[in-house]
């Protein structure tokens, strides 16, 4: 295509790139930025087949940006040879043999249909960056050329060692052609925030940081030739940074994804004064800024995050990986020598991640979900995936598609589902869309969702005040655009009789509720009630939430919030709601009816127990009444409940009922079977079992107390053995002297505490359970302090009573102390006794 192609590092590759198509249809192009291979490898492959090339980008600014730079070294106008396709916007024509298009549009394509029909070559661009819709695009693709178009020849292009993992991917034997990179050399500069200063904080990045950013610009702008090519991460920052740079001798341009095409242009297209651009991560790979020579990276990425219990999913400010890092300052070195100022130090960067996590790892997957059920055929595991979904995060994307109707339980997309993946947005605010436009109008409808598809930061958190802000901003034409789309689908659902969509007729609902019911229809669990008597909420998730107590806005207060937005930070007990919108407890239960339920309660609160009749929507209680005769499963239920959560002290625990369970608790140990395990987890465990009917009647602390705990552990004895207890394990012992001595069985083994007079003329320590236990003696002198242990009674006449009997003689004369106490009579007398 090409008669005078450029001379970049690339083409030294398309010569094996040709052959490899030829041979196999398929091959990975392993360049790094710069090299060329977005520009040459295209028009290489349109020369070797037959059909349309399609290559994606991962964004409409890279998209339009590398048609029109093909179309540029054609000579023709973007539309003839080389054409684009991106969300709402397509030039193209029927000599067109290169088509641009946006990742996300490929893979609605394959969708609708899968054999691609006029496509002879799809090349994969910027595979490395690992973003959700790639992965599943390269899947895809390779599921249609094994079973439906052999012909159809596939290249994937990375700019890291990604591109291994991605040609076994393809196939065994799959080639790999290796660019070298030919960047110029490129200076680092660290230009760390000054001590004591903070980069972020719990709203997100810093004015402070935005200051120290805007002043490294002007370093580079003093220091440094050539355009200026600056990094932050979202489309809030960009401006912030473009309005901290009033004044300076440069033209300043804001670069990113909601920005109009000839915005976009604009920043982009090299002029006659020195440019500054602001730009998100779109310019970080796939993207060439001519011009530029330095780079000043302000170290942050917008990355998505998913906290998948909570069910909260936003874009969190994260720090750069080393690898994007890398990329970034890359493009300081495209046209010759070349200078980074990174806003952190070279200690800082050395703990850096190595590499960005890829999207499939932390980004919600619902929509990942639909359009796997949607493709039908294999699972997700038998899909050709770099890596496979964690299975949890897979699990709730499809139980929030079963809850939208949208798939069933065995995995299939329902005819609604259809319906909801063909709205170019998340699942969630296309149902919005779908189930909103009835009561709130199409175009109201589309406005909101359009608003939160955007990811407008709302002011004070207030999608409402948003909402109107955008109305009369001549600038939101990305918002426009977006608004006029969704109003076309919504147009065409209702023209082909709204197939699998259910719809309200339109009502008159002001502003501030039609935005909330959309938000509750796009995020039902995330619908909010002010908690009593504080100012936190609680969302029908479970979840506890808050607006921001620096800034709550108009929202603060209000009953009912609809919750856009929320972000739980770690360590942090409570979301922070980042937009909301008002709404009321109908519209609630309108927007989130299949979570409505009455459920009776029966809970052990306050030292009773409580019955209730409770409505919940979701994990927010509507109403509770009491119930006067719960059952008594329920009972005892929360009286298990109890004690497992407090414990088996709750009982009353008599000196009786302590002693009999030590003896059971011997015997259980000693002997095994059929003697009960009374320990603590073993009676929690079986309550309803040794207690029995006696639960049923407990409605208070004091009912409990009734129990008797005796008794019932009495019963857990077997008939067969409950007559042996007191001989295998005796609560008394009589002794030599004739008293009876409680045994004490709160220990390991059995103890018999008894003063030394009182066992002359034993030879042997009694033995318990059947001749297994001993008894261990503590043999007290007669103040019945300790003088001896020994379960060895024979051993001990012989070897400690000599001593001990030496010892106690003299300070008890008045006793006896025979040198045979074997043969010596027992006596139970004690002093004060002989004196009388």
């Amino acid at each position: 295509m090409l008669a005078a192609p450029p001379d970049l590092p690339v083409a030294a590759g398309l010569e094996a790139l040709v052959e490899a198509l030829g041979t196999r249809g398929v091959a990975v192009v392993h360049a790094p930025p710069g090299t060329g291979k977005t520009t040459l490898v295209p028009p290489a492959v349109a020369g070797v087949v037959d059909g349309r090339v399609v290559v994606t980008q991962p964004s409409r600014i890279a998209a339009r940006a590398a048609a029109r730079r093909l179309a540029h070294l054609l000579g023709e106008p973007v539309g003839e040879t080389v054409g684009y396709s991106v969300r709402g916007e397509r030039r193209t024509g029927r000599r067109t043999r290169v088509e641009v298009v946006t990742t996300g549009l490929l893979l609605r394509r394959i969708q609708h249909d899968p054999e691609l029909v006029g496509v002879g070559a799809v090349v994969l661009d910027e595979v490395h960056e690992r973003h959700l819709d790639a992965d599943l695009t390269l899947a895809l693709l390779v599921d249609v050329r094994t079973h439906l178009r052999e012909d159809l020849s596939l290249l994937a292009m990375s700019a890291t060692v990604e591109a291994d993992r991605t040609a076994t991917l393809l196939g065994d034997g799959t080639p790999v052609i290796r660019v070298p990179g030919a960047l110029h050399p490129v200076q680092t500069i660290w230009c760390p925030l000054p001590a004591g200063a903070r980069r972020t904080d719990d709203r997100g990045i810093t004015p402070a940081f935005h200051d120290h950013v805007a002043a490294t610009v002007r370093r580079a702008l003093a220091e440094h030739e050539g355009d200026v090519l600056v990094f932050v991460p979202g489309v809030a920052e960009v401006e912030a940074t473009v309005r901290r740079l009033a004044g300076v001798d440069a033209s300043v341009h804001a670069l990113h994804g909601r920005l109009s095409g000839v915005a976009q242009d604009r920043a982009l297209a090299e002029g006659p004064r020195r440019r500054v651009i602001v730009s998100t991560a779109v310019a970080e790979s796939s993207l060439t800024v001519p011009g530029v020579r330095v780079v000043v990276d302000a170290g942050f990425s917008r990355e998505p995050r998913t906290d998948h219990r909570r069910g909260l999913a936003s874009l969190v400010t994260v720090a750069v990986s080393r690898a994007a890092a890398e990329q970034r300052a890359g493009r300081a070195g495209r046209l010759g020598p070349g200078a980074v100022l990174r806003c952190w130090s070279e200690a800082e960067h050395a703990h850096l991640a190595a590499h960005p996590e890829p999207e499939i790892a932390t980004a919600d997957l619902t929509a990942f979900a639909l359009e796997v059920a949607c493709w039908g055929g294999p699972g997700v595991r038998d899909l050709a995936l770099l890596d496979q979904p964690p299975a949890h995060a897979l699990s709730t994307a499809r139980d929030v598609l079963m809850d939208l109707g949208a798939m069933t339980e065995d995995g299939n997309a329902t005819s609604r589902g259809r319906v909801i993946a063909g709205v170019p947005v998340d699942p969630r605010l296309a149902r919005a869309l779908i189930d909103g436009a009835g009561p709130v109008g199409a175009r109201r409808a589309a406005e909101v969702v359009a608003l939160l598809s955007e990811d407008v930061r709302a002011p004070g958190g207030d999608l409402v005040a948003a909402l109107r802000s955008l109305r009369g901003d001549q600038r939101a034409g990305s918002w426009r655009r977006q608004v006029a789309r969704l109003e076309e689908v919504v147009a065409r659902q209702s023209s082909a009789g709204g197939r699998g969509v259910t719809s309200s007729p339109a009502r008159a609902l002001t502003d501030d509720v039609a935005v909330g019911l959309v938000v509750a229809l796009a995020h039902p669990d995330r619908i909010a009630r002010k908690r009593s008597g504080t100012s936190s909420y609680l969302m029908a998730s479970g979840t506890g939430a808050a607006l921001d107590p620096r800034d709550p806005g108009p929202l603060a207060g209000l009953e009912w919030l609809a919750v856009g937005d929320a972000q739980r930070r770690p360590g942090e007990r409570e979301a922070r709601i980042r937009a909301a919108a008002p709404l009321t407890e109908d519209l609630a239960l309108e927007a989130a009816g299949s979570s409505w339920t009455e459920v009776d309660e029966v809970t052990w609160t306050g030292g009773r127990v409580l019955a209730r009749r409770r409505t919940l929507l979701g994990a927010i209680e509507l109403s509770s009444v009491p119930l006067s005769d719960p059952p008594a499963q329920a009972v005892s239920g929360a009286i298990r409940e109890a004690v497992a959560t407090e414990g088996i002290a709750l009982l009353s625990w008599t000196p009786a009922a302590t002693a009999l369970r030590a003896r059971l608790d011997f015997l259980h140990r000693a002997l095994g079977a059929p003697w009960p395990d009374v320990g603590d987890a073993a009676l929690t465990r079986d309550l309803d079992t040794w207690l029995g009917t006696q639960l049923a009647r407990v409605r208070s602390a004091q009912d409990l107390r009734r129990i008797d705990v005796t008794a019932a552990l009495r019963a857990m004895v077997p008939w067969s053995e409950a007559g042996r207890l007191d001989d295998l394990a005796p609560e008394q012992v009589e002794v030599p002297s004739g008293s009876r001595v409680r045994v004490d069985y709160s220990q390991e083994q059995p103890v018999l505490a008894v003063r030394l007079q009182e066992v002359f003329g034993w030879t042997a320590a009694p033995v318990l359970a059947d001749g297994r236990v001993p008894l261990l003696l503590h043999l007290l002198s007669p103040a019945r302090r300790p003088a001896a242990v020994t379960a060895d009674l024979e051993s001990f006449w012989d070897n400690g009573y000599p001593g001990v009997r030496a010892d106690l003689r003299g300070r008890y004369p008045k006793h006896a102390w025979p040198e045979d106490p074997r043969t010596a009579p027992a006596t139970a007398r004690t002093k004060r006794a002989r004196q009388d």
